[in-house]
């Protein structure tokens, strides 16, 4: 498995999150602030996109609700090693 780590503004987080489960071969998202882990989402592999979508709704709510507290956090994915890594400039 890959790990990539991105760090986004607190208004882009969730919307990067939703991208990423969007994408697929995720195997797992974790949101870091300040170094110490917050949220640890499991999602399945090969898992649709949209059931992922469904039944994670509580906690992207959840995730919206501590991402308008902060100015920045980090999101870690850790993918299957057949995806690409991302380069992706967010600031």
């Amino acid at each position: 498995m890959k790990t990539e780590k991105f760090t986004v503004a607190g208004d882009k987080v969730l919307s990067q999150i939703k991208e990423l489960i969007r994408e697929g071969n995720i195997h797992r998202v974790r949101l870091v602030h300040e170094g110490r882990p917050i949220i640890d989402i499991p999602l399945s592999i090969g898992a649709p996109a949209a059931a992922v979508g469904i039944l994670a709704a509580p906690l992207l709510a959840a995730i919206g609700a501590f991402a308008a507290l902060v100015t920045e956090c980090t999101i870690e994915v850790e993918k299957m090693d057949n995806t690409p890594p991302r380069e992706t400039d967010l600031s």
